[in-house]
């Protein structure tokens, strides 16, 4: 090979490879595994709550709530106590206190929803109807968070969503299709109400975490679903919870779903900053493929390789939708604390740079070409003196 041409295949390989290295960042491997981590703790919850309900006959969706909230108001709502200034929770109760009232009444009924389809339809519709969540949070986002999606984000959905028609169709070839079926419309409602309300709570959440704390959101999450929780817990509970025959197992088992949604209520706020609910979400569409494996050892699941197919599908659906950033147009000033959305700041800097750059560029060729005329001209006029 010529030198010349391998000259050029090597300037080629490195334009190329740079390339690549300004699509797969380091952020965007971060966001990748943390998104992950959630989808194994939204595993945790699913194994151990269907661990209680095949093997222990207990069905109690807001003890394990209450639980929840309770931690998140042990730890964050008494943060808010000790802090000063505007951020006390004595403060934020003054002026926001109506606003995180409805924001933990959807949170809690999103999650009492879509426990209770359980009772009234299949596996593979919540699977299919909890992909609603997606479109409402884009329509959401795209009018209250001012963010402007492109033709990749769109297409990373549909490819995502196809991931999740993958493992419903495993699911129905591995015969695993369970679920009561007494009033499917009923539980379908109950699914797409829950998404509906899931997709509130994660716009509310963006924002509050890119613009105010990640503490505030779930200090007042912690607190106002503690009090809606335990007022749900002893209408519709009470029976339940005083007819369980209490095991060390149990005890177990429950403290072991309280921690994963500990942990996923603590840590998605963290990645919702570092990308965004869409992404997230996203992201979140693994954790039934993780439960399905989990469900091979403990609860004797067929396994089928569109599992497989269906995993790298949404991720390779995910990778694709983090790879372009999107455009937040209305951020509010954050607080001293947290700050707001650093990759949304950075992307409207380095757009706005490009764009004087180029302004610049286009301007500098135009004196260039200015200056190139008027030599020319003065040339001919030294010419033409010189003939006469």
């Amino acid at each position: 090979m010529p030198q010349e041409q391998l000259n050029i295949l090597c300037y080629k390989l490195r334009e190329g490879l740079h390339k690549w290295r300004d699509i797969f960042t380091w952020q965007l491997f971060k966001t990748l595994l943390m998104g992950q981590g959630l989808s194994a703790l939204i595993c945790g919850t699913a194994v151990t709550s269907q661990y209680l309900a095949s093997v222990y006959y207990l069905n109690t969706p807001m003890l394990q709530s209450f639980i929840n909230y309770s931690l998140l108001g042990i730890t964050y709502t008494v943060a808010l106590i000790f802090r000063r200034g505007d951020g006390n929770i004595l403060q934020i109760l003054k002026k926001k206190w109506w606003k995180y009232l409805l924001l933990g009444l959807t949170d809690v009924e999103a999650n009492y929803a879509v426990v209770k389809a359980y009772q009234y339809t299949t596996l593979t519709s919540i699977q299919l109807l909890d992909c609603f969540i997606i479109p409402v949070l884009m329509i959401l986002s795209w009018f209250f968070l001012k963010t402007r999606y492109r033709i990749v984000h769109y297409v990373a959905v549909c490819i995502c969503l196809a991931g999740v028609g993958a493992m419903v169709g495993a699911d129905i070839l591995a015969g695993q299709d369970q679920g009561s079926s007494s009033d499917i419309l009923l539980g379908d409602g109950l699914v797409l109400v829950s998404a509906t309300l899931y997709a509130i709570s994660n716009v509310c959440q963006e924002y509050t975490v890119k613009n105010l704390s990640r503490v505030e959101f779930l200090g007042m999450i912690g607190l106002f679903g503690s009090i809606i929780s335990a007022i749900q817990l002893g209408a519709l509970e009470h029976n339940e919870v005083s007819n369980i025959q209490w095991t060390w197992e149990i005890g177990l088992i429950l403290a072991g779903y309280a921690l994963c949604m500990y942990g996923f209520y603590s840590f998605m706020p963290v990645v919702i900053k570092m990308s965004s609910a869409t992404a997230v979400n996203l992201s979140l569409l693994t954790g039934d493929i993780f439960s399905l494996f989990f469900g091979l050892f403990l609860f004797q699941y067929t396994f089928s390789g569109l599992y497989i197919v269906s995993l790298v599908v949404i991720l390779i659906g995910f990778i694709m939708f983090n790879t372009v950033p999107t455009l937040n147009r209305a951020l509010a000033p954050a607080s001293d604390e947290e700050g707001y959305d650093s990759h949304a700041a950075v992307f409207d800097n380095d757009s706005t740079q490009g764009c004087v750059d180029e302004i610049t560029c286009v301007q500098a060729e135009q004196d260039q070409i200015k200056s190139q005329v008027n030599d020319r001209r003065s040339a001919c006029v030294i010419i033409n003196s010189v003939k006469m």
